[in-house]
């Protein structure tokens, strides 16, 4: 408690001298000319828009302050958070332009600041590495060594593992309630990160390793999206300074997240030196990540930071953000016992113990209620900052190089010039006649709705998602019915974390529709 009053000390200070230079200072506010960035607020050295003395800039109030900016300004606006400048395209054609057709110049990252090169090894992984060589490397080898349809097949028996352990997980729960209550969100995360720790590590782990593993790495992103988002307002030489204690928490909680990852490295490692024991393997992340030779680099292998920051994002990327939308699409079946009377009744057509990989294709509901969820909650509400390979001019304005340009996801996918009654969940749009009938997920025709981005930059692992989301709604909705709670309804209010979680995660009676083992 001492150290972050000290730390709110110190930038009460730098607030307070700010502040009194404001009136000496207030011509360089207004936009220039020559410049031609952009449209947007007034702005000040570090403390950024004006705007920001009133509210904290939280993704909410971003999005809040989007809306109303836009209506006078354009879709295409310019805000300074702290120290930094970034640039918004709102407009979906405007997305679809920069995003495709000039995607090769809208394709890299912006300069990370030290806490992020920090945690990802020096910038080399898929999510922040600039477009270049490195880049194309690690995500080639990412999408053809893991994520061909033919090699996610070879999981399916862990898919099955998984949603084992998951459904006997929330039937022991529910056996803890008289109600058969049951809060599922902490039981969905544990069974996305247990699959994708098996598809990343090559083995099936102790359900306490899993836990572990789990919150090791969600502690750690967690940490840097709350503790050290102050770091934007803070120049990067005083940071070191002022924040030290939160370096420190850092170092400490990547320690243990190394302390996890790097003997599953290592065993995996010596595993692959016996030539009997590697055919008999299931081909894993780590065993793909331990086969690149970066050629730029004189052919040298991967570093164990470098595999540790890898298997990081792997397990974020696919874990987090899949969880998050299962739970908010499992939500909206419990509201709704319409949409999911219409499911159960699609799922019962399929035989068998278990709704398998190759029912899916054939279940068109299960696929509209999957799109809407995530149209309507998408895990993100916006992109990852993209940046410019040069200084570009677009739509008649500058952006510059390395400065971050964002795309809203959330407002794209609630567009009521593209959507009927765009805030209500309603799967049958996705149906025959429907506004989202053959929609592109990708955006490569046009973007109506981007959940995993679009263009280059695109989430390579959309196809592993949308096959993970598909195949666990249809077998929650198979072995359970799923009741609000009576006299309550579920709160559908947003809290933005690593993905965009309910505030409030919702409550279920479950009921088995069949016995469960």
């Amino acid at each position: 408690m001492e150290a972050f009053f000290k730390e709110a000390f110190y930038l009460l200070i730098i607030v307070i001298a700010l502040l009194f230079s404001t009136k000496l200072s207030f011509f360089l506010l207004r936009p220039s000319k020559k410049s031609n960035l952009p449209p947007g607020p007034p702005s000040i050295p570090v403390i950024g828009n004006l705007l920001w003395l009133r509210h904290f800039p939280s993704i909410s109030n971003i999005e809040t302050l989007l809306g109303d900016l836009r209506r006078h300004l354009g879709p295409i606006i310019t805000l300074q958070i702290g120290s930094r400048r970034s640039i918004y395209i709102t407009d979906r054609s405007l997305a679809h332009k920069a995003l495709i057709e000039l995607g090769s110049v809208f394709s890299t990252r912006p300069p990370r600041p030290p806490s992020g090169r920090f945690l990802n090894s020096d910038v080399l992984n898929i999510t922040f590495s600039p477009y270049g060589g490195k880049w194309r490397l690690l995500r080639r080898n990412l999408t053809a060594e893991i994520l061909q349809p033919a090699k996610l097949h070879l999981f399916s028996h862990d898919r099955s593992w998984i949603l084992g352990l998951l459904l006997r997980r929330l039937h022991a729960k529910s056996q803890e309630s008289s109600q058969r209550v049951v809060v599922p969100v902490a039981i969905f995360q544990f069974a996305m990160f247990g699959l994708l720790a098996r598809m990343c590590f090559g083995e099936r782990l102790a359900e306490e390793a899993i836990t572990e593993i789990e919150i090791a790495t969600r502690e750690l992103i967690l940490y840097l999206n709350t503790s050290l988002r102050i770091l934007a307002f803070v120049p990067k030489f005083l940071s070191t300074f002022l924040f030290r204690e939160r370096w420190r928490t850092l170092l400490r909680l990547r320690q243990r997240q190394s302390e996890l990852f790097l003997p599953l490295i290592r065993a995996r490692r010596e595993r692959r030196k016996n030539a009997d024991e590697e055919r008999l393997m299931l081909y894993s992340y780590v065993d793909s990540l331990l086969r690149i030779a970066i050629a730029e680099e004189g052919g040298r292998r991967l570093t164990d930071q470098e595999l540790v920051s890898l298997c990081s994002e792997f397990l974020m990327a696919g874990a987090e953000t899949t969880a998050s939308a299962l739970h908010w699409i499992m939500a909206e079946i419990t509201a709704r016992p319409a949409v999911q009377a219409k499911l159960a009744e699609e799922v019962e057509t399929r035989s068998g113990e278990e709704i398998k990989d190759e029912d899916l294709p054939k279940m068109s509901y299960l696929k509209a209620v999957v799109m809407e969820g995530l149209r309507r909650h998408p895990p993100v509400h916006f992109l990852l900052p993209h940046s410019v390979t040069e200084d570009t001019v677009f739509e008649g304005y500058l952006i510059p190089k390395n400065v971050p340009v964002i795309f809203p996801v959330s407002e794209l996918g609630w567009d009521e010039r593209v959507w009927s009654e765009p805030m209500e969940f309603v799967p049958e749009r996705f149906m025959a006649g429907g506004d989202g009938e053959g929609v592109d997920i990708t955006g490569s025709r046009e973007i109506k709705m981007m959940p995993f981005g679009a263009g280059r930059r695109m989430c390579p692992g959309f196809g592993l998602a949308m096959l993970h989301l598909e195949y666990f709604v249809a077998n929650l909705v198979r072995e359970f019915r799923w009741e609000a709670m009576d006299g309550e309804q579920i709160d559908f209010s947003v809290k933005f974390e690593f993905s965009t979680t309910m505030k409030k995660p919702f409550r279920a009676r479950i009921t088995p529709r069949r016995k469960v083992c």
